[in-house]
């Protein structure tokens, strides 16, 4: 636990001073999260995937509910230093954008998506809360109603087919889990046992929660506060679709002759074994066995890189990458081959 703690909280304080003082502070929150990450990695590399296989470490659902508690209150003071009066330079706003959508991105989001698997009320609805706060509580219904069932297949919208530039798929992934998790959310809906007020859809909850993200961001900062948060949201939510298009790029389920797909398996997600920037996205690039198991804690989640494809680079590295699709399928094209050629 102590290296998830570590990784996690550093940034939660160095983006607190940040935008708050400004300064030096700045600075650092945007090389810890870039610059130290990815040192840290070259140097304990594989250390992650070394570890016991019965988990690291004790079940971290203390850590989970902290960073989304923070997360709604670091939300707000991003807002407030980069589009309100916060006396920040241009400079200084301008790297507290970089470091606090970093965050948003790899850190939220990854403890988001923790919270949303977890069975007990509070955390789940902690989870969905940080991402209504990120403008993409959808997020909430698709992920475990449409994307655990349909990855690695053409029905999943956040499965990218091989060939597919990261500037097709985000589109087509953001509108497209939007229509099937609220297909997904109507349909369990109309099944119900009892009858279910439309008050309680949660698609209203998402909608009207990002609205009221809005008008407090206007009503407190004006103009000013809207841009920003929308742009930070924005560079979140890219930041979570590049992580599902590099984890899923070109890996494709078999389609058995009773016309059902195989069962997932640990060969249709990438993974990487870099230790520190999987502890702080809190294991997020162990995919495969997230799939095969989506209840199973992050602590405990475990990297086999001799049946689970294995990027590279770690997957912010990757990520980047994603962006340059020439070079991108350069590098990830015969990747894919490679693990289609037993098959054949």
């Amino acid at each position: 636990m102590l290296w998830f703690s570590i990784a996690t909280l550093l940034p939660v304080a160095f983006l607190t001073l940040a935008g708050l003082f400004g300064g030096i502070f700045c600075a650092v929150a945007v090389l810890y999260q870039t610059v130290f990450v990815y040192v840290m990695d070259r140097l304990v590399h594989g250390a992650a995937a070394r570890r016991g296989q019965d988990g690291e470490f004790p079940v971290g659902q203390g850590l989970a509910v902290f960073l989304g508690l923070a997360h709604l209150a670091l939300i707000w003071i991003a807002v407030y230093a980069i589009g309100g009066p916060s006396g920040l330079s241009w400079l200084e706003r301008i790297a507290c954008f970089i470091a606090f959508g970093l965050f948003f991105g790899q850190v939220s989001n990854a403890n988001a998506h923790e919270l949303i698997h977890k069975q007990a009320r509070f955390p789940r609805r902690l989870g969905i809360l940080v991402y209504v706060s990120l403008l993409f509580g959808h997020h909430a219904s698709a992920h475990p109603k449409v994307h655990h069932i349909w990855v690695a297949s053409d029905r999943d919208p956040n499965s990218p087919a091989l060939n597919e530039s990261f500037y097709h798929f985000w589109p087509r992934a953001w509108i497209g889990s939007f229509r099937a998790g609220l297909e997904a959310e109507n349909r369990m809906r109309a099944n119900a046992h009892s009858p279910t007020s439309v008050l309680s859809h949660p698609y209203l909850a998402y909608v009207s929660g990002a609205a009221a993200m809005i008008i407090v961001a206007a009503v407190f900062w004006g103009t000013g506060g809207v841009l920003a948060l929308v742009a930070l949201t924005g560079y979140a939510q890219m930041q979570l679709l590049v992580s599902d298009y590099v984890q899923h790029y070109g890996l494709r389920r078999t389609l058995r002759d009773n016309g059902k797909l195989e069962p997932v398996g640990p060969q249709h997600s990438w993974n990487t074994p870099h230790f520190y920037s999987s502890a702080l996205m809190l294991n997020a690039p162990r995919h495969s066995d997230h799939h095969m198991h989506p209840l199973r804690s992050y602590p405990s989640l475990r990297l086999d890189e001799q049946t689970m494809p294995t990027l590279p680079r770690s997957l912010p590295v990757m990520g980047t990458l994603a962006l340059f699709p020439h070079f991108w399928r350069r590098v990830m094209n015969p990747r894919v081959a490679a693990l289609e050629k037993p098959a054949q």
